[in-house]
């Protein structure tokens, strides 16, 4: 299979896929019971001025006619607005996608440093202590649950700690006089340590087993048992030999969990009264603003998408069996 044929195929499915997820994104909103104008508690809006709103925000047209203004916004890279605030879905999703990436950019870092340290050292002690404690953590971790893992921090880690537990900045911050740059960096980084601890704990799980098997089965490679025999050290086996060539498996994950990590944010920024993506998409779904959805989970489609693609991508350069 030639270069050219493998990426071809895989981008073309990768667009079908898209379009199928953009399909699925318009139907699903449009079968929950209610819209956005029995989500208003208005006690005085009349028939008439519902009516009239409904007409405005075009529900009273058929499904289809609304799916094909639907895609028509989209081809035209248009969002559609909020029908809540009726600003544009990017001006009202772009802050919390500046708050969000930071956060998952920090917990997905610290998953992917200790996850592979724990896995590396497990696989190379196997059988002891050390490999029990560090496969059982990583089972722990992997098994919780992220809004329980972030009520764990809440109540255990934040007080003795002293980390604020919700929010993103201090509301006192810069009352008395301007705060420098460095004061706001660490105010905000201190907000954003237990949401991004508690989303790098529960993917360190992952990745701590899956370095861990990868790392089992190239230490068992004849190669390896002639780098033994010719008298290297355990560290240039390990480190050198070993996790070099145990790097297909961690390089995809780390691509697939960049795609699915902004899911994983959604109830530990409701935890942690985050202001991102995920505590977006709550107060969205409370006030039946399909266009905010619609816009938060086609850049969760999206990036699982391409995070996909590229791990495809990786897989066709870095494996020479796919090449075949």
């Amino acid at each position: 299979m030639t270069g050219f044929d493998y990426v071809g195929k895989r981008v073309l499915f990768a667009a079908l896929t898209v379009f199928v997820a953009i399909t699925l994104n318009f139907v699903l909103f449009r079968t929950l019971s209610g819209d956005a104008l029995s989500a208003l508690r208005c006690r005085q809006c009349t028939p008439q001025f519902k009516a009239y709103q409904r007409h405005e925000l075009g529900l009273d047209k058929s499904k289809w006619v609304q799916y094909r203004m639907y895609l028509n916004d989209l081809a035209h890279g248009n969002l559609g607005k909020s029908l809540r605030s009726e600003q544009s879905v990017t001006t009202e999703l772009w802050p919390s996608i500046k708050n969000t990436m930071p956060m998952v950019a920090l917990g997905t870092f610290f998953s992917i440093v200790l996850g592979i340290i724990v896995g590396v050292i497990t696989a190379w002690r196997r059988g002891t202590f050390v490999d029990r404690a560090g496969l059982y953590s990583g089972l722990g971790f992997y098994s919780m649950p992220p809004q329980w893992l972030g009520l764990l921090m809440v109540l255990f880690v934040a007080g003795a700690l002293g980390l604020p537990t919700s929010g993103i900045k201090d509301p006192t911050l810069g009352i008395l006089g301007d705060a420098s740059t460095w004061d706001v960096l660490v105010d905000r980084l201190r907000h954003m340590v237990l949401p991004a601890l508690t989303l790098g704990l529960v993917l360190y799980g992952e990745y701590a087993l899956i370095v861990r098997s990868s790392m089992l089965e190239t230490l068992g490679e004849d190669y390896v048992l002639t780098a033994r025999a010719k008298g290297l050290s355990n560290w240039a086996i390990v480190w050198r030999h070993g996790l070099r060539n145990a790097l297909l498996p961690i390089v995809t994950l780390v691509a697939l969990s960049l795609g699915y990590v902004i899911a994983g944010t959604i109830t530990i920024e409701y935890v942690f009264s985050y202001p991102g993506v995920g505590l977006a998409v709550v107060e969205a779904i409370d006030q039946r603003d399909y266009p905010i959805l619609q816009g938060a989970f086609l850049l969760l489609t999206l990036s699982v998408i391409v995070f996909n693609l590229v791990a495809d991508l990786l897989y066709f350069r870095l494996d020479p069996r796919v090449q075949t």
